[in-house]
């Protein structure tokens, strides 16, 4: 057998694995949307438990190393197969129990469900480049980026390739026999494999890294892995809410280690050569409008630049073969506490995305790089020369940060002081390229100059900011009279301050000629005096002053901080002055509304967006199922479909098909409207099982016309089993 023919082999293994690995992440998660619902703590708790998978697979690869490599081989065989008992891979039976801690739940359901499986499948990477070393065929760690190829390969092709064309039973099956694929080729690897390891191999296996080495790959794993998360939070939070945007982070951060670990260093380096530059121009993108594409791609090019230029220190820091498993197991930790400090830490002491400042403060530090200017970096050579400066010039910058941010604030020429100091720093920084100390803390006094100062100001103001594992919210209230709540980039609510019919004046999305709007003010003629109102999606409530007396109204909101800025007499009025008694449920609309009684409901809302996303499983069949059983025969159902990058009337169009009479409402409002109501456009879709209910509907609304829902033949419906949000993307239409 040939040498390069040995050699593809291993790389067809370590690709394989990692293409299943990350195939199933958002496959196991399409499974449980039904089930667990989309709530974003379903999401980190997922994430971690991958992560922990990870860790797990890692460590079972180092520990390992000690057996014979034939052993080894015998072993892994022996746990591909006895894991491969659980297939077809998919999720155990069961709901969660009623009250249960998702954070505790969703971690059991995934490690019963898939966690043998991804176990077995996450140990291949390290292991499969160990047992190339142990063939003698050349350095094992340009394999690596066959593994990260591999991994973005699953990771782009589930949303563009599999989830639009493949029921999610089809996809159980293609990926089991994926997984028997890679147990075929790890034998073919096994086969390969010498009956000893070499004698230099063997001595130094006992001995362990150093500390100081373990601490560095371990630092230098959390910083990207951290960097990938908090970037994803700065883009969908700060920037866009935009459907599938976290693949680009994560698949830049995959493709880094692709780069970085090439045998071939010149792409590495010239990365890390123009690493600080990029870093700068995300800090300043940050506070400055440039624009939606602009802010996307430096946020997202920077991150794979700093990524490719600390994975590439790390790998211009790896051990000898002998260590190889120890070091990954070192990066698969700091990837790991990367993923904890984002997805459980910064939510409970953050109320912004501070997170991404701390990261970006970290990767200046982590960046060892020469200045590409002779005489600064002849200035930071000398070890005195540059203790000196670094301690002389950490408080000055820190100092002018401070005066810029005074200065920024004077009524005359504020912007154009504060915007030198601004100028200032960045060129000192551009100086201290070199200095690692000098520079980070550069850095950390450019952030803190050019807005952090006032988002710290703006956290000490009780009740401005405020944040959950759902998202972060913001409150403005402006000069004139105008109170607004923001999940992210998107509005989610909107008070007039001042007198009493203003405060109760509905808003935004619900303004009186909105679907919701004509449809809210028509029920009580069509149910009766005490007919029974189902709300998903609480907001601000601003909904809750269309109620009567007589009435019986209740919400259903995921977050329970929402529930807490709704009720806040002193945020929003809506609720306290309209509808205080309303009974509002906290947790997923579709499990909490398939837990109600039939015919509960003569109104039902849907209008559970989270951001600018839309959670698919309440957009099913299987949803518009629960929704039909919750409603009287003769109920109405209104669905907010406003979005700036989804057209979801075809959803509902096919899932109407099913026995429901449906009409559209698109409303654009005067621009008086908009200055004095600040109502906003809004589409909303109205159905019933009853075609005299929306006869009445668009009789009561007076001159208003409700269109008709234009139906797409071939638009598939989504379902629990399938569904692809690529064709209602307004990009491609």
């Amino acid at each position: 057998m040939t040498g390069k023919l040995k050699k593809f082999q291993f790389v067809a293994a370590i690709f394989a694995g990692s293409f299943l690995l990350f195939l199933v992440q958002p496959m196991i998660a399409r499974m449980a949307l039904p089930r667990l619902g989309g709530a974003p703590a379903v999401w980190n708790s997922a994430m971690l438990v991958y992560q922990l998978l990870l860790l797990g697979g890692y460590s079972y690869a180092h520990f390992i190393g000690r057996l014979a490599p034939r052993t080894q081989g015998a072993l892994q065989i022996a746990i591909l197969a006895s894991a491969s008992l659980l297939l077809p891979i998919g999720l155990i039976s069961g709901n969660p129990p009623a009250n249960a801690n998702v954070l505790l739940w969703v971690p059991w359901l995934l490690f019963i469900s898939i966690g043998p499986l991804f176990l077995a499948v996450s140990a291949q990477a390290p292991l499969i480049q160990r047992w190339f070393a142990l063939t003698g065929r050349g350095d094992p760690y340009p394999l690596y980026a066959a593994s990260n190829l591999g991994s973005f390969g699953g990771l782009i092709a589930y949303p563009l390739v599999v989830e639009p064309f493949l029921s999610v039973g089809v996809q159980s099956v293609i990926w089991s026999v994926g997984y028997g694929f890679v147990i075929l080729v790890t034998l073919w690897c096994v086969f390969a494999l010498p009956a000893k390891a070499p004698v230099a191999a063997t001595t130094s296996e006992t001995s362990a890294p150093p500390l100081s080495d373990v601490i560095f790959w371990i630092a230098l794993a959390a910083i990207p892995s951290g960097l990938m998360l908090s970037t994803t939070l700065h883009i969908t939070t700060d920037v866009v809410a935009m459907p599938m945007l976290w693949v680009i982070p994560l698949g830049l951060y995959l493709l880094s280690f692709s780069v970085a670990f090439m045998s071939q260093r010149g792409p590495a380096g010239w990365m890390g050569k123009v690493a600080p530059f990029a870093l700068l121009a995300a800090v300043g993108a940050l506070w400055f409008e440039i624009g939606l594409v602009g802010s996307l791609a430096v946020a997202t090019l920077n991150l794979f630049i700093l990524s490719v230029a600390l994975h590439g220190t790390l790998y211009d820091r790896r051990p000898s073969v002998t260590h190889l498993t120890a070091f990954y197991l070192c990066m698969a930790i700091g990837g790991a506490l990367g993923g904890v400090f984002n997805a459980l830490i910064a939510p409970l002491i953050f109320d912004w995305t501070y997170e991404h400042l701390f990261w970006l403060a970290a990767a200046a530090f982590a960046i060892s790089t020469r200045s590409p200017f002779a005489r600064f970096a002849s200035m930071w050579k000398g070890d005195r020369t540059a203790a000196s400066l670094t301690r002389w010039g950490v408080p000055v910058v820190l100092l002018l940060s401070v005066a810029g941010q005074g200065l920024g604030s004077l009524p005359f020429q504020g912007a154009e002081w504060g915007g030198m100091a601004a100028m200032t720093l960045t060129a000192l920084a551009i100086v201290a390229i070199g200095n690692r100390v000098l520079f980070a803390a550069t850095i950390i006094a450019l952030m803190l100059s050019l807005g952090g100062w006032g988002k710290l100001s703006q956290s000490a103001e009780p009740g401005a900011m405020s944040r959950s594992f759902f998202g972060v919210y913001t409150i403005n209230s402006s000069d004139d009279g105008v109170r607004k709540l923001a999940h992210g980039t998107t509005l989610h609510g909107i008070q007039l301050l001042g007198s009493e019919d203003r405060q109760r004046t509905p808003t935004s999305y619900y303004a009186a000629d909105s679907g919701v709007g004509l449809a809210l003010a028509a029920a009580p003629r069509i149910f009766g005096e005490s007919a029974r109102f189902g709300i998903v999606g609480l907001g601000t409530g601003t909904v809750a002053c269309y109620a009567k007396p007589g009435q019986t109204w209740q919400y259903f909101e995921i977050d329970p901080l929402v529930v807490e800025i709704a009720k806040d007499p002193d945020q929003f009025t809506f609720l306290s002055k309209c509808s205080p008694d309303a009974q509002i449920t906290v947790g997923d609309a579709r499990l909490t509304l398939a837990d109600a009684a039939p015919a509960s409901f003569d109104f039902l809302a849907i209008d559970a967006f989270s951001s600018d996303s839309i959670p698919m499983h309440l957009l099913t069949e299987e949803a518009f199922a629960t929704y039909r059983r919750a409603l009287k025969s003769d109920g109405l159902l209104l669905v907010h479909i406003t979005n700036r990058h989804l057209d979801l009337a075809p959803v509902i169009a096919s899932a109407a098909r099913d026995g429901w009479v449906a009409r559209s409402r698109s409303y654009s409002p005067s621009a008086r409207d908009t200055a004095l109501l600040q109502a906003f456009k809004s589409h909303w879709i109205a159905l019933s099982p009853s075609a005299k209910s929306i006869t009445s509907l668009e009789t009561l609304s007076g001159p208003v016309k409700w269109e008709n829902l234009q139906d797409e033949p071939n638009f598939t419906p989504w379902t629990d089993d399938y569904g692809s949000i690529l064709p209602t993307l307004r990009a491609l239409k």
